[in-house]
């Protein structure tokens, strides 16, 4: 019979019943106000989120917007300013990193490298003095899990990207965490090996049903992998919603410019409320005043090109991406009145440099946002 994650993993949990502070999936997480200051900079700033059993959260956003400190003040590898942390309603904040039990996977592996893969994945089980046999008997289950059974006797050094980070995951997973922290976990390895892992990641986390959070900076990655996303912003939340929520309905300009591609255009608020998209009137995604001056996000799949002799653009240049190409266009006026726009569209419609097209803007609601409050590119 074919054994499951869930199967390879309660071997494992069974044989090492004797670790302390195993508390078991699905647990709930919360940061309560969570500030963090480094001297007068303030790196978190009342950081207030929810995570729910069982639940992959994805942090997102630039690089110093604070999503891999509050992995870290979770973990308790650092000390918050203000508010509180709490793990399925009790505080953490206080506790020790190791009796928190959680489980951190990192970008650069953080192997031992004058250990056997074997002896890297029992290690938490030997510093909580699980028995010999036991803890190499459950390093051997994980190793199964991890897809990584035949390199047990192998050194790091030994091993590709790909597999090292499998054997760190195996390590996270062995002690039995409360919640698994994935810190930039795939960010070192080949766009291939990137995929494949995430989605192996994604697998076991759902099999085994423990609470995970996920540190990035790769839009892909969040959308691909995470049950909710996580946006943030200057070491605040900005929005937190599934993936297709973020992508269809951002509530800040921020989040419509990160998540995804966007065309940018300065225009209008009609007096029927609608925005005027390039002459076509568009539904906004939150109401505003008739002829407030605004920018409008407008996503490459709802322009539509249309090739005609006299259109008013022209192609810029073309991209054949596989299963959709990307075209941009501009006006072919001397003086242009618009930035250039890109449409993506089914690769089968091949645009050439130079040809005439007109566009059509899909009727769908848009972000916009009044001029004052959109950062400028």
């Amino acid at each position: 019979m074919h054994k499951t994650n869930r199967d390879t993993y309660t071997a494992a949990r069974h044989s090492r019943d004797d670790v302390a502070d195993a508390h078991g999936l699905g647990r709930t997480v919360c940061f309560d106000g969570v500030s963090k200051s480094y001297g007068a900079k303030e790196v978190l700033r009342d950081f207030d989120l929810r995570i729910g059993p069982g639940e992959l959260i994805c942090l997102l956003g630039p690089s110093g917007c604070g999503k891999s400190t509050a992995l870290r003040c979770l973990a308790g590898f650092e000390t918050i300013t203000r508010g509180d942390i709490l793990v399925d309603g009790t505080s953490v904040v206080g506790t020790p990193p190791r009796k928190r039990n959680m489980g951190m996977v990192f970008q650069h592996y953080s192997l031992f490298p004058n250990m056997t893969v074997l002896q890297n994945v029992a290690f938490g089980l030997k510093i909580a003095k699980v028995d010999r046999r036991e803890r190499l008997g459950s390093a051997r289950c994980m190793l199964e899990q991890v897809g990584l059974a035949d390199f047990a006797s192998r050194y790091p050094n030994e091993l590709s990207g790909g597999q090292q980070q499998r054997v760190a995951l195996a390590r996270a997973l062995i002690v039995n965490p409360s919640v698994l922290l994935l810190d930039e976990p795939l960010s070192a390895l080949d766009a291939k090996i990137r995929v494949q892992l995430r989605n192996e990641i994604r697998s076991i986390q759902h099999e085994l049903g423990i609470t995970a959070i996920f540190v990035t900076h790769d839009q892909e990655e969040a959308l691909a992998i995470a049950d909710r996303v996580a946006v943030m912003k200057d070491g605040r939340l900005e929005q937190i919603g599934t993936p297709q929520e973020l992508y269809a309905k951002p509530a800040t300009p921020f989040v419509a410019d990160f998540i995804g591609q966007s065309n940018r255009l300065e225009t209008h608020v009609l007096p029927n409320g609608m925005i005027d998209v390039l002459g076509h009137a568009v539904p906004p995604l939150r109401p505003l005043p008739a002829g407030t001056r605004v920018t409008a996000f407008v996503r490459p799949e709802h322009v539509l090109l249309h090739r005609r002799d006299e259109g008013r653009y022209v192609v810029r240049s073309s991209m054949f991406l596989g299963a959709f190409g990307r075209t941009q266009v501009e006006t072919h006026d001397d003086a242009p009145t618009m930035p250039p726009l890109v449409s993506q569209h089914d690769s089968s419609m091949r645009f050439l440099p130079g040809d005439h097209v007109s566009l059509e803007i899909r009727p769908v609601p848009v972000a916009a946002a009044p001029l004052d409050e959109v950062a400028r590119p």
